[in-house]
């Protein structure tokens, strides 16, 4: 099954700012982010180290590719092209819709 059609990725959020998963698509390690929490500081805690530099989702420092899932995107940094692929995300500000998000990392 490809990574695109992973049922778990695809699971809607019954809550927008409650807690989501992030898988790296390079090892499958799989990092819970916490409501409140940053995706970035929950990359961070499982020691996977991502370019920050605003924190607020204006520079686009932190910009991650996603495999799989939807992003929810509060950044100011991503067009309306750039949200509507769903292919990119800031784990800066941004959290998911999906359940999972499985990044290029």
């Amino acid at each position: 099954m490809s990574a695109s059609a992973r049922p778990e990725a695809q699971a809607p959020l019954a809550d927008p700012n409650g807690s989501f998963e992030i898988e790296i698509a390079s090892s499958g390690l799989i990092i819970e982010v916490a409501p409140g929490q940053s995706a970035v500081d929950a990359l961070a805690a499982a020691g996977i180290d991502v370019p920050v530099s605003c924190e607020q989702g204006i520079c686009g420092t932190c910009v991650t590719m996603v495999i799989a899932g939807e992003p929810d995107h509060r950044d100011m940094f991503l067009s309306a092209e750039d949200r509507a692929a769903n292919d990119l995300f800031t784990p800066c500000c941004s959290r998911a819709i999906s359940r999972r998000l499985v990044l290029d990392l």
